[in-house]
């Protein structure tokens, strides 16, 4: 399938930390976009781990769905309320305490639904640390006719 880019990786880190304040000491960074896919990290520190010295599963879970919402945002454009419906996470193996990486792609981007598989892995490293799927609801565009009341 072939996506069109309506934002670059300037632009939708840009809009993110515009419309997301409260997550900007997250540390988050787009390392790459391209049609259809971004990579992005997450910067891992001790208010990330759990008992255990692991990488805590809401600190995956919040890497996979900020991706998603970032891919998304990356060909539809500034759209705030674009909104999560499901996440369904499966954490596969321990993270070291390394900075996380996201892969996610685009399964499908309708005008009401974007489908996206992400991919989490620590930085430098081959083996998946969890592995979602997230579908995420759009709004309604500004630019269709507004139906009549007649």
């Amino acid at each position: 399938m072939k996506y069109k880019l309506a934002m670059s990786a300037t632009e939708v880190s840009a809009y993110m930390d515009e419309v997301f304040p409260q997550v900007r000491h997250l540390g988050f960074a787009v390392e790459n976009l391209g049609p259809g896919e971004i990579t992005v990290s997450m910067k891992i520190g001790n208010e990330s781990l759990r008992p255990g010295g692991t990488v805590s599963g809401p600190t995956m879970f919040t890497l996979a769905d900020c991706a998603s919402y970032l891919i998304i945002l990356a060909h539809i454009g500034k759209v705030a309320l674009a909104v999560t419906t499901n996440l369904n996470i499966n954490f596969l193996s321990k993270p070291g305490q390394k900075d996380l990486i996201a892969t996610a792609r685009l399964l499908k981007l309708g005008k009401r639904l974007a489908v996206c598989d992400i991919e989490l892995r620590s930085r430098d490293e081959e083996q998946l640390v969890a592995h979602a799927t997230a579908t995420y609801s759009i709004p309604p565009r500004n630019d269709a006719p507004a139906a009549s009341s007649a």
